[in-house]
C-alpha cells in the first residue's frame, strides 16, 4: 500500500467520522499516527479478538486495499450508522431485523470487492515478494471477508472468555504510559529539545493535544519533557499553558512539573506570592517541597534554581539530607552491619594513576570509534595487496563524497516536507550528528557486510543503534556534568586505590556520599531515552536506501578493456532463512573480491565493545554505572521489552542495593591478556587455523561451490547438485562468522595484551550476570578465557599449587568420579607431561591437546611449571584464576527446596569422600527398572541389555532443569542411540519412548520433590497466564522479575526497498504466551536462584577482601583463597535456602493474582488453591552443605 493512499485515508477518515463517534483501535491508530511522515504502519495485534466490530463504527472494515471502495462504504454509512446508534436504544429488536436485512444487502457487492482484493493481492504478489505478508496481514485478511456486523452485537472484550491484559506493566510509578507510540513520542520531544527546536517539539505536543483521540497517547512525562525545556528559558508563560494543557487532558501535575514550574521562577526571578501559590498547589496535590529533593534527577543548574525559587518564598528551606535506606532482605543483613569492618580489597594503583586512566577511557569515549590493528597485519603486503588496498582507498574517497551528496538532498527534502507540519517525522534525528559522521558510519557498516549478504532488517537496526550511541555519548558531553563526573571519580580513586585515605565503604556508597557532600543530592543522572525499535529501523532503512541508491563502481575494475558502466555495490534481494522470507543487503562480488584482495589490517570498533581503561562507574540506580558516557543498560532485555526497566524503577528504595553492588564488585575485578598463550593462538590462526584446538580456518579452506556441467541433467542429479551447491555456501557462510569473530576476539585481546583492563558488568530479566563488552570476555569460548589472567597477583601460599594441579586436572575431563586428592596425586605422576606442554606446546608430545579445555589446560600447564620451577612455590606470585564448579547447579536448587535426601547425595550436597555423579546415578536406576522389566519379557528391555550408560541419559538429565518435555527428552535419548553403530536401529523410536519413561521415573524417585515443585510452577504460571497475567516474582534478594513472552504484536512499514516487518514478541501491550510463560517459570526461576547464590557469595567474597568473579556457576578466585570462596559458597547457599522460598512465593502469588479485579471468582479460587497448596519438602539437613567437599569443586 503506497504511502499516499495510506495519508489519504487517515484524511478521508478524520472528514468524514461524525464528531461523537467512537473511532475502533485501527482507526484510532490511523488517526493519531505519529510515525515518521513517509512510513506507511500496519498493526496487527493478537490481543484484539478477530471478530471484534463495533456497533455505529463501519470504518472497522480494514479494506485498505480497496481505498475508492471504502470511502464510498464510509459515505453511505455515516447517516446509517448514527440513526442505528439512536435507534437501538429505543427499538432495540427493530434494530436487529434491520441488522439482519443489512447482512443480505452486502452480500452482493461483497463479491466484486472479494474479486477485486484478490487480484490486487495476486498482483501485488507478483510484483515484490514481500516479506511476512501472510502473517502480518493474516488477522486482516479474516476480518475483510466477513459482512459487517449490526450495531446491537456485543464487544468482545466484555466476554468473560477474553481476559483483559494487564495495563500496569507499562506504567511508570507516575502512572506514565510507554507503549510504542508513547515512546516514539517522548523520543522525538527529547530530539527536538536536545536541537533547541523547543517550538517544532512544542507544535508536535499540541497537534496530538487538540485531538482526544491523540490526546489519549500523551502522557505526564511529555508535558514535562516542553516544562524543563521553557523553564530553561525562563519562560513561565509557556509552562503555564502547559499546565492548563494537563489539566484538559485529565492529568495530575507530579513533582517532575512543579520541578519545572518552580525552576522557571527561580530563573525569572518571580516574586515571592507567585511562588506561594505554586507550592500551595503541590500541598493540594498531596505534594511538598521535601520531596522534591528525595530521589528526583536533576542536571546542570536545575536543582539550585529549584532551591532558589524556594527559598525566595520561605527563606529558611532547606533541602533534607539523603534518606539513609537500608536493604531489608534477611540475607544481607550481616553484610551491611559493618560490624566487624569489612575488609574491601584495594587495586594496586596510586590515586594518580587512576585519574589518568579516567582520562584515557574518556577520551576513548569520546571519540565514540576505536580503530585497531588486526592480528593479521603481521602478514606481508605484496604488490597485488598494495594495488587493491589503493584501488578500495580511491572508490571510498569517491563515496565519501556521494554519500554526503545524497544525504543533504535527502535531508532537505525531509526539511521542506517538515516545515509544515506538526507531525513526527525523520528529519530531526538526521540532525543529531554532524552530516560526515552519518557518512562514515554507512562507510563502516559497508566493510563489514559479509560476502553472504546480511538482513535487511538487521542492518538497519544496527544503524540506528549507532546514530543513536553516538547521540547519547554527544549529548553527555555537551552537558556540564561530565565535570562534576569527574571530581566524584577523584574522591572514588581514593576508595579503591591501595594509597587511598577512603575505606569502609562499597563503591556505591562512596559514591552517595560524595554526592551528597560536594553537590547536595543525585547529580549525575542520565535521563536520554533508549529509542524504541521501530525508530531504530526506520532511521536505519533511511541509510540503508541510501547506500544502496549511491554507492557505485565500475563493472570494468577486473577488466579494463571493457566498456566503463557504473553498477551498485549494493543490491537488494530475498532469501529464505528458516523459512521466512526475508531481504537480504548483499555487496556486488566485484566489491567482495576488492576487499579480499586488500585485506584491511584496521578494524574499527564502538568504544562501547571494548574492556574499559579504568574501573567503572559504580551502579547507583538502575538507569547509572559502567560506562562514563556509552549508554549502559542495567538489565539487558529481548527487543521491544520496556517492562523491566518500569519494574526495576518502581522498586522501593533499597531493595536494589544487593544487585547493584554484586555487579559492582563484579566490575572492579582488573584484568590482562595471557601473552603467551595469545601468540600462539594467534600463530596459528594466521597459519591455517585448527578445528581440533577451535581456531576457525581462513575462508580458502572452504569448500569450493560446484559449478554445473554443460548438458541436460536430470531431475534428481539436478537436485543433488543443489543440495551440495546450498551447502557449500552454508559452511562458507558459518566459516566466515566464526571466523570473523575470533579475529575480534584475537584482534582486541592483541590491542589490550600490555594493557589493564575491566568489564563493566549488567544482568539478564533473571538476575544472572554479564559483562558488558560482547566480544572479549570471561563468559567466552575456551580460547578466549585461557587468554585472561588476574591483573592482581597473590603469593601461592601452603595450598595454592596443590589447587592449581587439581584445576588443570579438572580442565582436562580426566579423573572425574576421583577425589582431591586422587587428582592431585594423577598431576604429580604425569608432570613431564605437563612440563613438555609447557616448554614445548606445539613441537612436544602435545598431552595438552587431548584436554576438553586444550587451551585453559595449556595455560595452566605453563602455570604449574613457572611454580613448580620457582625457589620456593609459596611465594610464587600468581595471576592465574582457578575456577569451581557446581555439581549440576540447577538440580542442587532443586534438591534443596525439596530437601531431597536422596537426590542431594546425588548432587554432592552431602558429604562423601567422592564425587557424586547424578548422571551415572541416573542410569545406575534406569539399568534397574530394565532389569526387571526384561524379565517381566519386555522386549525393547531386553534389546536395550548393555546400551544404558552415562552418555545415553546425561542430556536429559541435565536439561531435566530447564524444564524440558517427555517429548524432547525422547529426541535427546533418540539421537544418542542412533551414534552407536551396534544398536539395532529398527527399535530406536521404542527404546528412546521406553528409555525417557524410566528416566524421568528415576528422576521422580531420586528427586521426590523436584517434580512436584516443577509441576507446582508449571501449574501456577499457566493459570497465571491464562488470566491474562504475566508471570512476575521477587528473588530473595528483592530483584523483582517479569517474564517477557507475550504474543506476537506486528508493525510493517515500507521503505523504498521492500516493506519492512518488525515482531515483537515482549510487547506487554499483547496477551501472554501461555505455552512459554508455563515451560519457562521453572527454569527462569531456579536461574534466579542461583544467580542470587551467586550474588550472595560475591558480597560476601568483597566483604572478606578476595578477588571473586564467576560465570554463572563457575565460581574464579587467586589459587590461594580457593578455600576461603569455598567456604563463603557453602555458608551463603546454606543462607539463601533456609529462607522460605517457596512459601514466600505462594505469599506473593496470591497478593499479586488472586486480588485482581480482572480475573473472575471462581478463577480467583482456583488460584488461590493452587498457589496455597505449596509442595510438601523432605528431611534433609542444609547444614550437610558447609561439610560438602564436591558441591563446588
Amino acid at each position: 500500500m503506497s504511502v499516499v493512499k495510506l495519508s489519504s485515508l487517515s484524511r478521508l477518515l478524520r472528514e468524514q467520522v461524525a464528531p461523537g463517534t467512537v473511532l475502533c483501535l485501527s482507526c484510532r491508530r490511523l488517526l493519531a499516527r505519529g510515525c515518521f511522515q513517509g512510513s506507511a504502519y500496519r498493526y496487527s495485534s493478537s490481543a484484539k479478538p478477530k471478530d471484534e466490530i463495533g456497533a455505529g463504527e463501519r470504518c472497522r472494515l480494514e479494506l485498505v486495499e480497496v481505498l475508492q471502495t471504502r470511502v464510498q462504504q464510509l459515505q453511505a454509512d455515516k447517516a446509517l450508522s448514527l440513526h442505528e446508534a439512536e435507534n437501538q436504544k429505543l427499538h432495540p429488536d427493530h434494530t436487529l431485523e434491520k441488522a439482519e436485512e443489512k447482512k443480505k444487502m452486502v452480500q452482493t457487492p461483497k463479491r466484486w470487492m472479494e474479486k477485486l482484493k484478490n487480484e490486487q493481492i495476486a498482483k501485488r504478489q507478483k510484483q515484490k515478494a514481500l516479506e511476512g505478508m501472510e502473517s502480518s496481514n493474516g488477522e486482516a485478511e479474516q476480518t475483510r471477508g466477513k459482512p459487517p456486523k449490526s450495531s446491537v452485537e456485543k464487544r468482545p472484550s466484555a466476554s468473560p472468555n477474553v481476559p483483559k491484559v494487564d495495563q500496569s506493566l507499562l506504567q511508570d510509578k507516575d502512572g506514565n504510559r510507554y507503549g510504542g507510540v508513547q515512546q516514539m513520542l517522548h523520543c522525538y520531544l527529547e530530539t527536538c529539545i536536545f536541537l533547541g527546536e523547543v517550538s517544532r517539539a512544542q507544535n508536535c505536543l499540541q497537534y496530538y493535544h487538540q485531538h482526544g483521540a491523540r490526546r489519549a497517547l500523551l502522557n505526564i512525562s511529555m508535558y514535562n519533557l516542553l516544562m524543563r525545556a521553557w523553564a530553561k528559558e525562563a519562560s513561565l508563560a509557556k509552562v503555564g499553558r502547559l499546565f492548563v494543557m494537563l489539566d484538559e487532558a485529565s492529568l495530575k501535575p507530579n513533582l517532575g512539573s512543579y520541578a519545572a514550574a518552580l525552576e522557571a521562577m527561580g530563573r525569572a526571578d518571580c516574586n515571592a506570592r507567585a511562588i506561594h501559590r505554586c507550592l500551595k498547589q503541590m500541598e493540594e496535590d498531596g505534594r511538598s517541597a521535601v520531596e522534591l529533593f528525595q530521589g528526583l534527577p536533576y542536571v546542570e543548574d536545575e536543582r539550585e534554581m529549584v532551591l532558589k525559587a524556594i527559598q525566595r518564598a520561605v527563606p529558611d528551606f532547606l533541602p533534607p539530607p539523603r534518606e539513609q535506606v537500608v536493604c531489608s532482605s534477611p540475607l544481607v543483613k550481616t553484610f551491611y552491619s559493618k560490624e566487624p569492618p569489612p575488609s574491601y580489597p584495594k587495586v594496586d594503583f596510586t590515586v594518580c594513576d587512576l585519574q589518568e586512566r579516567f582520562e584515557e577511557q574518556l577520551k576513548i569515549e569520546s571519540c565514540e570509534t576505536l580503530m585497531i590493528n588486526s592480528v593479521e597485519a603481521v602478514k606481508p603486503v605484496h604488490e597485488e595487496r598494495a594495488k587493491a588496498r589503493g584501488v578500495l582507498d580511491n572508490l571510498r574517497s569517491g563515496w565519501q563524497k556521494d554519500l554526503l551528496h545524497a544525504f543533504r538532498e535527502s535531508k532537505n527534502h525531509l526539511a521542506k516536507i517538515c516545515r509544515h507540519s506538526s507531525r513526527i517525522s525523520l528529519y530531526p534525528y538526521l540532525c543529531l550528528l554532524d552530516e560526515q559522521h552519518y557518512v562514515d558510519i554507512m562507510l563502516q557498516t559497508l566493510s563489514k557486510i559479509p560476502p553472504t549478504g546480511e538482513s535487511f532488517l538487521l542492518l538497519s537496526q544496527d544503524l540506528g543503534a549507532k546514530i543513536h550511541n553516538k547521540f547519547s555519548i554527544r549529548k553527555q558531553l555537551q552537558e556540564s556534568h561530565m565535570d562534576r563526573i569527574r571530581h566524584l571519580y577523584r574522591e572514588y580513586s581514593k576508595l579503591l586505590s591501595k594509597e587511598g585515605e577512603i575505606s569502609g565503604l562499597l563503591p556505591r556508597e562512596l559514591w552517595e556520599h560524595s554526592e551528597d557532600a560536594q553537590f547536595g543530592g543525585p547529580c549525575s543522572p542520565r535521563l536520554h531515552s533508549f529509542w524504541p525499535r521501530s525508530v531504530l529501523v526506520q532511521l536505519g532503512t533511511h541509510l540503508v536506501d541510501l547506500m544502496v541508491q549511491t554507492i557505485k563502481l565500475k563493472n570494468n575494475t577486473f577488466r579494463p578493456r571493457s566498456e566503463a558502466k557504473p553498477i551498485p555495490v549494493l543490491y537488494h534481494m530475498y532469501s529464505f532463512r528458516s523459512a521466512r522470507q526475508i531481504g537480504l543487503i548483499k555487496p556486488h562480488p566485484i566489491y567482495s573480491q576488492i576487499l579480499l584482495d586488500a585485506g584491511e589490517t584496521v578494524l574499527t570498533f564502538e568504544s562501547a565493545v571494548m574492556p574499559m581503561r579504568c574501573p567503572p562507574l559504580p551502579w547507583t540506580s538502575s538507569r547509572f554505572g559502567a560506562y562514563l558516557l556509552s549508554p549502559a543498560k542495567l538489565m539487558r532485555c529481548n527487543e521491544g521489552a520496556v517492562q523491566h526497566q518500569l519494574l526495576l524503577d518502581k522498586s522501593a528504595p533499597g531493595h536494589l542495593f544487593p544487585v547493584l553492588d554484586s555487579l559492582n564488585q563484579l566490575g572492579i575485578c582488573a584484568w590482562q591478556v595471557n601473552q603467551p598463550i595469545l601468540d600462539l593462538i594467534v600463530s596459528i590462526f594466521n597459519d591455517k587455523g585448527s578445528d581440533k584446538l577451535d581456531i576457525p580456518p581462513p575462508l580458502s579452506e572452504a569448500p569450493v561451490v560446484p559449478v554445473q556441467t554443460p548438458g541436460e541433467l536430470s531431475s534428481w542429479d539436478k537436485l543433488s547438485f543443489q543440495k551440495e551447491q546450498s551447502r557449500c555456501r552454508k559452511k562458507a557462510a558459518e566459516m566466515y562468522s566464526l571466523r570473523m569473530d575470533a579475529l575480534y576476539k584475537l584482534s582486541i585481546a592483541n590491542h589490550l595484551r600490555d594493557q589493564i583492563f575491566w568489564f563493566p558488568h549488567n544482568m539478564d530479566f533473571r538476575g544472572r550476570t554479564y559483562p558488558c563488552p560482547p566480544y572479549f570476555n570471561h563468559l567466552g569460548s575456551d580460547v578466549t578465557r585461557a587468554l585472561l589472567l588476574f591483573a592482581e597477583g597473590r603469593p601461592l601460599g601452603p595450598n595454592g599449587l596443590d589447587w592449581l594441579k587439581i584445576h588443570l586436572i579438572n580442565l582436562t575431563g580426566l579423573k572425574k568420579r576421583g577425589s582431591l586428592q586422587e587428582r592431585k596425586q594423577y598431576a604429580d605422576e604425569i608432570m613431564d607431561d605437563i612440563m613438555d606442554s609447557a616448554d614445548r606446546p606445539l613441537t612436544g608430545r602435545k598431552w595438552w591437546m587431548e584436554a576438553d579445555e586444550p587451551w585453559q589446560t595449556l595455560a595452566c600447564c605453563m602455570e604449574v611449571t613457572r611454580a613448580s620451577r620457582s625457589a620456593d612455590p609459596t611465594k610464587y606470585i600468581s595471576h592465574f584464576p582457578v575456577h569451581q564448579d557446581g555439581s549440576c547447579n540447577g538440580l542442587q536448587h532443586y534438591a534443596a527446596l525439596g530437601r531431597d535426601e536422596i537426590g542431594a547425595r546425588s548432587v554432592n550436597l552431602m558429604p562423601c569422600e567422592t564425587p557424586q555423579d547424578v548422571y551415572s546415578g541416573v542410569a545406575q536406576q534406569v539399568e534397574e527398572f530394565r532389569k526387571i522389566d526384561a524379565k517381566k519379557g519386555i522386549k525393547v528391555a531386553q534389546v536395550l541389555d548393555g546400551f544404558i550408560g552415562r552418555k545415553v541419559v546425561k542430556q536429559t538429565v541435565m536439561t531435566v532443569v530447564y524444564g524440558v518435555t517427555r517429548y524432547g527428552g525422547r529426541l535427546q535419548i533418540e539421537k544418542r542411540l542412533r551414534e552407536m553403530d551396534s544398536f539395532p536401529q529398527k527399535y530406536v523410536w521404542e527404546a528412546s519412548h521406553y528409555l525417557v519413561q524410566q528416566v524421568f521415573n528415576s528422576l521422580k524417585e531420586m528427586f521426590s520433590g523436584t517434580r512436584s515443585i516443577q509441576h507446582w510452577l508449571t501449574e501456577s504460571a499457566r493459570m497465571i497466564s491464562k488470566s491474562g497475567n504475566t508471570v512476575e516474582w521477587v528473588t530473595p534478594l528483592e530483584l523483582p522479575i517479569i517474564q517477557p513472552y507475550h504474543r506476537s504484536s506486528n508493525v510493517t512499514f515500507q521503505s523504498s526497498l521492500q516493506m519492512v516487518y518488525l515482531a515483537n514478541k515482549s510487547d506487554a501491550n499483547e496477551r501472554p504466551d501461555t505455552m512459554k510463560q508455563k515451560n519457562a517459570f521453572p527454569p527462569n526461576f531456579i536461574h534466579s536462584l542461583d544467580s542470587a547464590h551467586m550474588m550472595l557469595t560475591a558480597l560476601h567474597c568483597h566483604r572478606r577482601g578476595i578477588t571473586f568473579v564467576s560465570v554463572h556457576d563457575c565460581f574464579w578466585t587467586h589459587a590461594d583463597t580457593v578455600d576461603i570462596m569455598n567456604k563463603v559458597c557453602r555458608e551463603q547457599f546454606v543462607s539463601l535456602h533456609s529462607q522460605p522460598i517457596l512459601k514466600d512465593l505462594s505469599q506473593f502469588l496470591i497478593g499479586k493474582y488472586c486480588n485482581n479485579a480482572q480475573s473472575h471468582p471462581a478463577e480467583n479460587r482456583k488460584m488461590l488453591d493452587l498457589f496455597s497448596d505449596v509442595p510438601e519438602t523432605g528431611a534433609f539437613n542444609l547444614e550437610h552443605v558447609k561439610d560438602s567437599t564436591y558441591f563446588f569443586s
